[in-house]
């Protein structure tokens, strides 16, 4: 009886997502990531000063653009069938 039980759990359940799943996956973890890093920052030391830089491109179009790419990655990584 306990061969039984221990063929029964030696059984392997196949894997939720494939190899290229999941480098997709940590893809696009690497694009949010470096969207939100490329946000932070140009704060003031003073909060008297106006620091304009808050308002670069890279702050307002290049880091939403990232994140929502990362986002988009991260879909089709999850959508996509393991071969």
């Amino acid at each position: 009886m306990s061969k039984q039980n221990k063929n029964q759990n030696t059984e392997q359940k196949p894997m939720l997502f494939g190899r290229e799943n999941y480098k997709y996956l940590f893809i696009g973890l690497a694009f949010i990531i470096l969207g939100f890093a490329l946000m932070s920052g140009g704060g003031s030391k003073e909060p008297d000063v106006w620091n304009p830089e808050i308002f670069s491109f890279r702050r307002i179009r290049l880091s939403p653009m990232l994140i929502l790419f990362g986002i988009i990655v991260e879909i089709y990584a999850i959508m996509r069938k393991p071969e």
